[in-house]
């Protein structure tokens, strides 16, 4: 039997999926953060289609989607460029995103990777190299560590501040 995608798992999805993400960069080969940095205006809903409609798509089934991200301070030039697009792109696609300054996570149990989690399991685990480019996936349904996912990101999400509130120097 083939693995799911992440397609299939986010409309599989009664209750919310929830996306934690621990990185101070991602994919900075991305031609819209490439175009962002070269002080280019960027359109983050229309250049990173199809998102926003998967997202209008699964909480307009009454599906909440959460992010968090773990980020350090001063921030990178990547998590400057999510913050200035998160509003355009995330907010107003219908996701609820939070951030948590790194230092306020010291006494957190969080896993060593990237993930999704999807009602009560299955987790995406997302696999990447020193640059923050994806090498790969993996579908856990083990419940010990969905439990454990579960758990780490309601702690972060209890801590982090919501995006309309929060914004570094």
């Amino acid at each position: 039997m083939a693995e799911p995608t992440f397609e299939e798992l986010l409309h599989g999805s009664r209750r919310r999926a929830v996306h934690l993400e621990m990185r101070d960069g991602y994919s900075r080969n991305d031609p819209v953060f490439i175009d962002w940095a070269a002080g280019q205006p960027v359109d983050p809903a229309e250049r990173y289609r199809p998102w926003p409609e998967m997202v209008r798509e699964n909480t307009g089934r009454g599906v909440e989607m959460l992010r968090a991200r773990i980020v350090s301070e001063p921030i990178s030039e990547y998590i400057r460029f999510e913050g200035e697009v998160t509003k355009d792109l995330n907010i107003a696609a219908g996701e609820d995103v939070r951030w948590l300054p790194r230092r306020r996570a010291t006494d957190l149990t969080l896993p060593g990777n990237d993930f999704w989690l999807f009602d009560d399991g299955p987790a995406l685990i997302n696999h990447f190299d020193g640059e923050g480019d994806s090498t790969e996936h993996e579908i856990i349904d083990d419940p010990s560590i969905v439990s454990l996912l579960a758990s780490a990101f309601d702690a972060v999400w209890e801590r982090a501040v919501p995006h309309a509130e929060y914004w570094p120097a």
